[in-house]
């Protein structure tokens, strides 16, 4: 469940990951690399809370897409 604080809204990892359909070890290793920031906060326990923008982040990252660079055929090669 969502906390409150000072007027603003915080969801802890497992509701994040839930909400932007990721598996908390993608989470951690996104922080790890770097993909995405480390919450700005924690609570008392040392759990992340992440804001709403932050969410809103991490939504984001989770809707990128890449080329794959293993496929070596040209867009000519599979037209054909």
């Amino acid at each position: 469940m969502p906390v409150k604080i000072n007027g603003r809204i915080y969801y802890r990892t497992a509701e994040v990951c839930q909400i932007v359909g990721i598996g908390k070890s993608t989470l951690f290793r996104w922080i790890r690399q770097n993909i995405v920031h480390d919450a700005e906060y924690r609570d008392r326990k040392g759990w992340r809370l992440f804001a709403e923008h932050e969410l809103h982040g991490l939504e984001a990252e989770t809707k990128k897409i890449q080329r794959n660079h293993d496929d070596v055929r040209s867009a000519v090669d599979i037209a054909v």
